[in-house]
C-alpha cells in the first residue's frame, strides 16, 4: 500500500507535467511507457517513453533520499533509432541500417524493476529521410515558403530552449533572410543546395551579424567583421543561419559544462550532459531546433556529442574544410564538421563547405567529391550490399574502460553489418593507449600559444590596471574559465625550457606511431569501427570536479584527430539499466580524404 501511494504521488504530478508539455515536443496520441527502477541509494527513478513512431524519446524523474522529484523533461521530436534506414556510403562503406519492426524495449526482468510496461507499443519505424531534401522539395513545390519553415523552427526553438539551453544567441535577421529567399523563389532564381534550411552555428565560428564569443567571457559581446569560411559557404548555398550554439569555452571540454554562459542539457534527459564541446549543436539538432548545425572537432568534439544525443556527426579529414574564422584551439588538430539528422544531410553539408581556401594554408586542394550523389537509397540496394567490404573492429575500444552496454550495442552493430555482407575482424592498434596522454600534451601546448592573443587589447572586455602586465593578468584571470586556465598552464609547462623534449617532442613521436598504426590497419581493411564514447551521457555535475575522468571520455576519438582521418558517427542502439533510454553512437573511420569510397 505504501509503495502504491508512493507511485501515485510521483506518477500523477509527472503526468500533469506531461500534459503541459508543448504539443510539438510530445505527441499525446499514444500512451507513454512508464518504467520504475530502484537506485542503489534507496531512491526511485521513473522513465517515461514514447514509441519511436510517435517521435518521442525517454525522460525521467528521480526521487532520492533527501531530494525532491525532478520534473518532466521534454524530448526531441524524433527518437534515435537502433538502426535507422540511412544509406551510409560516407567513409568507405555502403551500409543500410534498418529498424525493422522495432519494439520499444521492455523493462529489464530483474529485482531492480518494480513496474514493467504500462502499455506496449510495437511499431515499425519509418525510414529516416533527409530533412534538407524535404525542405527543398517543399520550397520547389510551393507547398511551404521559406518564411513558414523558418518560423516553425524558431517557434520550436523558443518552446524548447528554456529546457535545453542549446543557443547562446538567436539570429535577429533569420526571418528577413527567409523572406529574401521567398522573393528569389518567386522570381524563379536558381536555389542553392541548402536553400531555406535553418542551420545552427557553433559559437567558435565567426559570424559578422551575430556575437562570436567562443563560450568565453573574454570575448563577451565580440562581433567579428567577417564570416568564417564555412559560414560564408553556408550563406552562399542559401542556408538560413538561425543562431549560435553553446559550447565548452574555446572548445575545451567534453560536456558543455565549461561554457562561461550556461550549461546545455541533453534532450534525451535534461539531467544529463549533451557531450562537448559541440554539445549545443548536437542538442539543437536532436531537439529539432535546427535542421543541422556546424561544429568543430579537436579530439572528439563533434562525435562524442553526436553519440550522446543520438544524431549523425561528421568529422572530415584534416584540411578538407577551411579553418579560416574558426577560433583556434589546437591548430594541428582542429577541423570544422557538422551534426545532422541523417547521413544524406551530412553529405550535402560537407559538399557545400568543403574545398580549398586561400585564407587557410592548411586547407587541401584535393577535389571535392559529389558526396550526396554517391549515396545509394536503401530501396535500390541488394540484399547483401556490403559483400566484399572488410571492416576492422578496433580491439582496444571494446575492452576495459568501455561501458558494457556500449560494447554490447557496438557488437550488435558489427553483427548487423556482417549480416549485410561485410567481413568483420578485430584489429589491434598497439599505440592506441598512448593517444590520450599525447593528445592532451599536444592540444594543451598549442592552446597555450593560440590563447595568448586574448589579452584585453585586441579582443573583448578589458580589466583596467595601473600597468600593462597587471592589465594582462587581470583580464585573463577574469575572462578565462577554470578549464581554459588548466590547459593553458599544462601547455605552457610542456613547452617550457627543460621539458620540451620530455613532453612535447615525445608526444609528437607518439603521434607518428599512431598514424603508422592506422595506415597499417586500413591497409588490410576498408574501414574501422569503434564506439564513439566509452559511456552513454552522464549526469550534469558528475565529472565536473574530476577532469581526469572527463578526459578519459575522449579515449575512442582523440587518435583519429592525431592521425588526421575522417570519421562518421551514427546512432546504433541504446544503453541498459538506468540508461536504457540513452543513445549509443558507432564510429566509422576511413583513410585520409576517404569520406566517399
Amino acid at each position: 500500500l505504501l509503495l502504491l501511494l508512493l507511485l501515485m504521488g510521483m506518477v500523477i504530478p509527472t503526468l500533469h507535467s506531461l500534459s503541459q508539455a508543448p504539443a510539438r515536443l510530445l505527441p499525446c496520441s499514444l500512451l507513454p511507457i512508464i518504467i520504475c527502477r530502484c537506485h542503489s541509494n534507496g531512491g526511485l527513478h521513473f522513465s517515461f517513453g514514447f514509441p519511436p513512431v510517435a517521435g518521442g524519446g525517454f525522460s525521467g524523474v528521480s526521487l532520492r533520499p533527501g531530494r525532491r522529484c525532478s520534473g518532466f523533461s521534454p524530448k526531441p521530436q524524433h527518437s534515435a533509432p537502433r538502426f535507422c534506414g540511412w544509406s551510409v556510403r560516407l567513409l568507405i562503406a555502403t551500409c543500410s541500417f534498418h529498424s525493422g519492426s522495432a519494439s520499444v524495449a521492455s523493462a529489464a526482468s530483474s529485482s531492480s524493476s518494480i513496474v514493467s510496461h504500462v502499455c506496449e507499443a510495437a511499431t515499425t519505424r519509418q525510414r529516416q529521410s533527409s530533412e534538407i531534401l524535404r525542405i527543398r522539395e517543399a520550397l520547389l513545390s510551393r507547398e511551404r515558403s521559406a518564411l513558414e519553415i523558418t518560423e516553425e523552427y524558431l517557434s520550436r526553438l523558443r518552446d524548447i530552449e528554456p529546457h535545453i539551453k542549446s543557443f547562446l544567441f538567436v539570429s535577429e535577421v533569420a526571418l528577413k533572410e527567409a523572406e529574401e529567399l521567398d522573393r528569389k523563389i518567386a522570381g524563379k532564381e536558381e536555389l542553392g543546395p541548402l536553400a531555406g534550411v535553418p542551420v545552427g552555428v557553433k559559437d567558435n565560428l565567426c559570424t559578422h551579424d551575430m556575437p562570436s564569443t567562443g563560450g568565453s567571457k573574454i570575448l563577451e559581446g565580440y562581433r567579428p567583421p567577417f564570416d568564417a569560411a564555412a559560414v560564408r559557404k553556408l550563406r552562399e548555398a542559401g542556408a538560413v543561419l538561425i543562431g549560435k550554439t553553446n559550447l565548452d569555452e574555446f572548445g575545451m571540454g567534453s560536456s558543455t559544462e565549461s561554457s562561461a554562459f550556461q550549461v546545455t542539457c541533453n534532450p534525451w534527459d535534461v539531467a544529463r550532459v549533451p557531450g562537448g564541446s559541440s554539445g549545443g549543436s548536437a542538442a539543437a539538432v536532436a531537439a529539432r531546433q535546427c535542421a543541422c548545425a556546424l561544429g568543430s572537432d579537436t579530439g572528439g568534439s563533434i562525435r562524442q556529442p553526436a553519440s550522446f544525443c543520438g544524431v549523425v556527426g561528421l568529422k572530415p579529414s584534416y584540411g578538407r574544410i577551411s579553418r579560416f574564422g574558426l577560433m583556434a584551439f589546437a591548430s594541428s588538430l582542429d577541423v570544422v564538421g557538422c551534426l545532422c539528422t541523417s547521413v544524406m544531410d551530412a553529405a550535402i553539408v560537407l559538399e557545400v563547405i568543403a574545398g580549398h581556401d586561400s585564407l587557410d594554408a592548411t586547407s587541401s586542394s584535393k577535389e571535392v567529391s559529389q558526396y550526396a550523389a554517391t549515396l545509394i537509397p536503401v530501396d535500390a540496394m541488394k540484399s547483401r550490399p556490403l559483400d566484399g567490404l572488410r571492416i576492422g573492429l578496433v580491439k582496444e575500444t571494446i575492452g576495459g574502460g568501455i561501458d558494457t552496454a556500449v560494447s554490447s550495442a557496438v557488437a550488435a552493430a558489427a553483427n548487423h553489418l556482417e549480416g549485410l555482407g561485410a567481413s568483420i575482424s578485430e584489429v589491434s592498434l598497439p599505440s592506441f593507449s598512448l593517444g590520450l596522454p599525447a593528445y592532451y600534451i599536444l592540444a594543451s601546448s598549442e592552446a597555450s600559444s593560440n590563447l595568448a592573443r586574448y589579452d584585453g587589447i585586441r579582443y573583448g572586455p578589458r580589466v583596467c590596471a595601473n600597468d600593462l602586465i597587471s592589465m594582462y593578468m587581470n583580464t585573463r584571470a577574469h575572462g578565462f574559465g577554470a578549464e581554459v586556465k588548466r590547459r593553458s598552464l599544462m601547455g605552457t609547462y610542456a613547452l617550457s625550457a627543460g621539458f620540451y623534449d620530455a613532453f612535447y617532442k615525445r608526444a609528437q613521436q607518439v603521434r607518428t606511431l599512431i598514424q603508422d598504426d592506422f595506415k597499417s590497419a586500413l591497409k588490410d581493411n576498408n574501414l574501422l569501427i569503434s564506439p564513439a564514447a566509452p559511456t552513454v551521457a552522464y549526469y550534469i555535475g558528475e565529472k565536473v570536479n574530476d577532469p581526469l575522468s572527463m578526459y578519459a571520455g575522449d579515449i575512442a576519438t582523440v587518435n583519429v584527430n592525431l592521425a588526421g582521418l575522417p570519421s562518421l558517427v551514427v546512432p546504433c542502439g541504446f544503453g541498459s539499466g538506468f540508461s536504457e533510454h540513452l543513445p549509443v553512437g558507432l564510429q566509422f573511420i576511413g583513410n585520409a580524404f576517404g569520406e566517399v569510397y
